[in-house]
């Protein structure tokens, strides 16, 4: 998958997938990322027959418009003056995780690290101490509880914790677009 046509990259393969997202303009080249995995996801829903995912890959460009309109000043304030970060997630979720970490060392010079929910569990959770943030990314599937039980555990450690889910979960801070409910 390429999102720059006659790159080296597409010179070096067999076969490759043009992204089409436009030339990136920023550091953070997040077009290619997201370009990148609807691409993969729609492969596989056609390789699977999976209808449900490609009625989801459909509905993604309204959930991306919808989640750039959301009211994101919770995080605003919270990160504002945060030198430091954990970005939890788990399963598919660990993706994002780690492109959300790398994205905000790149735009905001914050010490960011992905780690999944298991993964923290097993010596960075000794980080953690009070007023640590951690931005836990929970949205709908099998991991979701124990996403959301990390949270609730790491906010009674003290922990200052910004859970992104959809919105029926009640001890969210974030709202993720429809698209990933």
């Amino acid at each position: 998958m390429v999102n720059a046509e006659d790159s080296p990259l597409e010179a070096a393969c067999e076969f490759h997938v043009p992204l089409c997202a436009g030339p990136e303009r920023s550091v953070a080249a997040t077009k290619s990322f997201i370009a990148t995995l609807s691409a993969s996801a729609q492969l596989v829903g056609h390789w699977n027959q999976e209808d449900g995912l490609l009625e989801a890959c459909h509905a993604l460009p309204a959930g991306l418009r919808e989640a750039a309109t959301q009211d994101w000043s919770l995080a605003i304030d919270a990160l504002r003056d945060c030198q430091r970060l954990m970005v939890i997630g788990r399963g598919a979720g660990f993706a994002i995780a780690q492109e959300a970490a790398l994205k905000l060392k790149e735009t905001s010079a914050i010490q960011a690290e992905a780690f999944s929910s298991a993964e923290v569990r097993h010596g960075p959770m000794a980080l953690i101490d009070d007023n640590y943030p951690l931005l836990v990314l929970a949205p709908r599937g099998a991991e979701q509880p124990g996403l959301l039980s990390l949270a609730t555990e790491m906010r009674q450690r003290g922990a200052r914790v910004l859970l992104a889910a959809p919105d029926d979960i009640a001890e969210r801070d974030l709202t993720l677009s429809r698209a990933e409910h």
